[in-house]
């Protein structure tokens, strides 16, 4: 690699989609020097999906790799278990050591995706976490201060709403912090509701008479909806969609996100991008064409180009020409005649007859292509039929006496 070619490298790993580097110079210094540097990132296993606004962090930890650079993956299997409070208006139901097993157990495939696995290097942090004594805990502790942790804005925020604040939730940046040490970590890189984490870990390492490693936090994705990205609302696409999922959503997004997905979650160029935004903003453009070039971008990351054209043919099919996709789910139930509510939420195509109720209400739900504006009526299945709940949900149900 020449001169040239590394300055070039280098300036992408400080620039793109980062929000802030704590300390710039340090970490300049560090990647300018012949040292394999040793990359830090933390995943704790709250939920079995990694959606793409995390996958922002892996493609960040793969450009590192690709420099060269040592990748050491935290599964945080132990700080799992008790939750991280970053950027959290209530405190986190405490995960069970099953549940996190459970979580756990597609992690690393969904990462290769991205990143090379066989060239990564990966703990559990109750390697080290597990066996962390009383004393040793009190000896990290001496080195911040009550009013350093309650300050944080989320739980300055729940303190003045007198909402509860665990005093476990208190102990995780030191437990992350620690994980830094335990790997000798130079340079860390989160999300940048991390930060007071990701800063927890310099200071836990001074206190072990380490270097402190650099940080480098990166732009958080907003959820397809406008809001904070998140899996209780329903936002998210994760990298284990199917590239038709995949598709349809990116479809249904706000029409004012699409620079934001393209610079985070694509490798389109920046010079690209900002025509895009301007485009998007002078209103030369239809925004349903740059989704579908973002959905095939998007697609062609995690899969591949035929896939992409498959997925667009697909929607088009689906949406374009109102026809049923190519393949639809199928489902026997033992009734032959059922009120059209239990139909949809025994299913699972509504997740309660409220929500049943108001879909028929706006004339969603279509059985064998007729629309169904009764939401008294009583479904007779003598034979098999095709329920179309919404944009995206199609269903085939058919009777089973078994």
């Amino acid at each position: 690699m020449s001169n040239k070619t590394k300055e070039e490298v280098n300036k992408n790993l400080i620039a793109r989609n980062v929000e802030e580097i704590i300390r710039k110079e340090s970490l300049i210094k560090r990647l300018k020097s012949k040292k394999t540097l040793r990359i830090k990132h933390g995943v704790d296993p709250t939920g079995p999906n990694i959606h793409i606004g995390r996958a922002i962090q892996f493609w960040k930890l793969k450009d590192f790799q690709d420099a060269g650079h040592k990748i050491v993956l935290i599964i945080g299997d132990f700080t799992a278990q008790i939750g991280d409070a970053s950027d959290k208006k209530a405190m986190r139901r405490a995960l069970s050591e099953k549940e996190v097993k459970e979580n756990m157990k597609n992690y690393t495939k969904q990462i290769g995706k991205i990143l090379d696995m066989s060239r990564v290097e990966i703990h559990h942090n109750s390697e080290w976490l597990g066996r962390l004594s009383a004393k040793e805990l009190i000896k990290i502790s001496m080195s911040f201060t009550a009013q350093q942790l309650i300050q944080r804005r989320n739980f300055k925020e729940r303190w003045d709403s007198e909402k509860p604040i665990g005093l476990h939730e208190l102990d995780y940046p030191l437990l992350q912090g620690y994980d830094s040490m335990a790997i000798k970590a130079d340079v860390e890189v989160g999300g940048t509701d991390q930060l007071f984490n990701l800063i927890a870990g310099r200071k836990v390492q001074e206190i072990y008479g380490q270097k402190p490693q650099d940080v480098i936090t990166l732009k958080m994705l907003h959820g397809l909806d406008g809001r904070k990205m998140s899996t209780s609302w329903g936002n998210i696409i994760t990298i284990n969609d199917k590239p038709t999922e995949m598709y349809g959503k990116i479809m249904s997004m706000k029409d004012e996100l699409i620079p934001e997905y393209f610079a985070l979650c694509t490798k389109k160029p920046t010079e690209e991008i900002r025509e895009i935004e301007k485009l998007l903003k002078n209103k030369k453009v239809n925004p349903r064409d740059l989704k579908k070039a973002l959905a095939k971008e998007i697609i062609i990351l995690y899969y591949d180009k035929k896939s992409a054209q498959k997925a667009e043919r697909e929607f088009e099919k689906v949406f374009k020409e109102k026809k049923p996709p190519s393949k639809v789910p199928e489902i026997k139930i033992q009734k032959k005649e059922i009120p059209i509510l239990d139909l949809l939420t025994e299913t699972k195509l509504t997740s309660s007859k409220g929500e049943a109720r108001r879909l028929i209400k706006q004339k969603g739900v279509k059985i064998d292509g007729e629309t169904q504006d009764n939401w008294k009526k009583i479904i007779k299945i003598e034979k098999p039929i095709t329920i179309r709940a919404g944009k995206r949900k199609y269903l085939r149900v058919s009777f089973s006496d078994r």
